[in-house]
């Protein structure tokens, strides 16, 4: 199997060494500055650059999404809207702790709304996020525990490519590293409905595994 999260997070950051709290902070102050003024994509967005991420080295879980949406374009809140919604159902999480940089980091595969296809549905995530920003970020989260795959952008990149609903089944293949699950949009809603193990069997285990995750040792 593929580890490109856990492969980037062994290796040494650009910026400073990261061996120790101070330097990375100032890695992360950094980066954010960088990634805020990213230009890198304007040519083909829909409106000007808007990166949206939240995160801070001392988070625990990743929740790895596609991109932004019009609304959380919009706010600047990542996954401020009905997906977001019910993501945080599915882990029976309320916003405090969801919102709680220290403990999660919300990086999706590219951090600017991407716009539409000419048939309707969001275009897929620039590569040029992935290529520019991603192995220096996984590089400043050194205590991730879990990464949540929300989607087939991020199962691909880490994962190699497969069926996202055929993961999410079988996601203690993928343990502990990843917990693979399909993007929490309104298309998945028929799928959930009509597969019972989804609510019996996935959601409990996703809920322990994301607690063990936030608060064991």
């Amino acid at each position: 199997m593929t580890d490109l999260f856990s492969q980037a997070r062994k290796q040494t950051t650009g910026t400073g060494t990261g061996t120790g709290t101070g330097t990375l902070e100032q890695d992360t102050r950094a980066f954010l500055q960088e990634v805020r003024s990213c230009q890198a994509c304007r040519h083909k967005l829909p409106f000007a650059p808007r990166p949206v991420i939240n995160f801070a080295p001392t988070a625990r879980l990743i929740i790895a999404g596609q991109a932004p949406g019009t609304r959380v374009h919009e706010t600047g809140i990542p996954f401020n809207d009905a997906s977001g919604e019910r993501l945080r159902a599915w882990l029976n999480m309320g916003k405090d702790v969801f919102y709680d940089t220290t403990k999660i980091a919300i990086i999706p595969m590219a951090f600017c709304y991407p716009g539409v296809l000419p048939k309707g549905g969001d275009k897929p995530p620039p590569p040029e996020c992935t290529t520019l920003w991603r192995e220096r970020l996984l590089n400043l989260l050194p205590n991730i525990q879990l990464t949540l795959l929300v989607g087939s952008y991020s199962q691909n990149y880490a994962l190699g490519k497969g069926k996202v609903y055929e993961r999410t089944l079988d996601f203690r293949k993928y343990l502990p590293n990843y917990f693979p699950l399909p993007h929490p949009s309104w298309r998945t809603g028929a799928w959930e409905r009509s597969t019972p193990a989804f609510t019996q069997d996935v959601l409990p285990a996703l809920r322990a595994e994301v607690q063990q995750a936030l608060y064991g040792k």
